[in-house]
């Protein structure tokens, strides 16, 4: 995704007089869920394979109730990005306390920010969330951020106020979702081109900010196609050993196939979809990463766009038909 268009942003839209506004707390809490509430806090692909449109397929197919709040609207297809709407802060977090307020949310994947403002509005939204669930004893939910930040390009998508933005925001996150360039931005590095390279980037920025790493090997060439989960010991970052991390590594045969449109936004959105009906994010990361393989490999069946398509998100639970 490329945001080096011209943009249209609105006029900051003033937060309505009730958004403090809660649920009678008389009516007692919500019964327990028959499915995970998720949140995808992202923008949008009109034609489905990317953004809030392909996490909501991926929630569905792991069995989640899926709920969505837009930060950017965006022109796109399967050959790129043509132009970004940006509502504004104001509005955006409007759309999240009107979720907040009324579903009590398992967990949230953050995908697309768009710029500084509205990294800093969703950032604020979680302390916001995390206190009032601590007040009322329950627990805040999980949260899974794929920084997006570096077009398929190489192109940098936010300016250097955006970046350090969305670092805060990784800050508050539970895992974080770098591809290799990503990573890069994150740490302060250039791309790795290796993955020992990777591994080495991945363990230091987990252990230098406490965040755990899903990191995806997609970038790199050769027969299999890995993703590690690095996750930094525990105790005070102050003190603790570089490299001070357990590394859990999933490897698949690499698909030969064009068809990798929304692979980023689908695999995070997986991940939040299976943390709260999972024991750990070994076991839902691991998951989400079979899931994700086998959507790969169905995707070119699909038939949808004449570019790079989208991965098949049902291919589990109503593969395509030959013929």
């Amino acid at each position: 995704m490329t945001l080096a268009l011209p943009r249209h942003t609105s006029d900051p839209v003033p937060a309505p007089a009730d958004r403090d506004h809660r649920p009678d707390p008389g009516r007692g809490p919500d019964p327990a869920p028959s499915r995970p509430r998720v949140l995808s806090v992202a923008g949008t692909d009109p034609t489905g394979g990317a953004g809030i449109q392909a996490d909501l397929k991926a929630f569905c197919a792991h069995g989640a109730y899926g709920m969505a709040v837009t930060t950017a609207l965006v022109a796109q297809n399967t050959h790129g990005v043509r132009s970004v709407h940006v509502p504004g802060p104001a509005f955006l977090r409007a759309q999240l306390d009107a979720v907040s307020d009324d579903v009590e949310v398992d967990a949230v994947k953050i995908g697309m920010v768009a710029d500084e403002a509205n990294a800093r509005t969703v950032g604020e939204w979680l302390d916001d969330l995390a206190a009032a669930r601590a007040a009322a004893g329950g627990p805040r939910p999980w949260v899974v951020l794929d920084p997006v930040m570096v077009a398929t390009s190489g192109h940098r998508l936010l300016d250097a106020g955006a970046e350090q933005a969305v670092r805060d925001l990784a800050a508050r996150a539970d895992v974080v979702t770098p591809n290799l360039p990503e990573l890069a931005v994150l740490g302060g590095q250039e791309p790795a081109t290796t993955w020992d390279d990777a591994l080495r980037q991945a363990t230091a920025y987990a252990t230098a900010s406490d965040a755990v790493v899903l990191l995806k090997g997609g970038h790199l060439t050769g027969r299999t196609s890995p993703d590690a989960l690095v996750v930094p010991a525990p105790g005070p970052t102050t003190g603790r050993a570089p490299g001070a991390a357990t590394v859990t590594t999933f490897d698949a045969e690499r698909v030969d196939t064009p068809h990798t449109h929304g692979t980023g936004c689908s695999l995070s959105a997986a991940l939040a979809a299976l943390r709260p009906q999972r024991a750990s994010w070994e076991e839902a990361a691991r998951e989400a990463k079979e899931w994700l393989t086998g959507a790969l490999r169905a995707g070119a069946a699909l038939r949808v766009g004449t570019g790079r398509g989208p991965v098949d998100h049902l291919h589990r639970s109503a593969p395509v038909r030959p013929g």
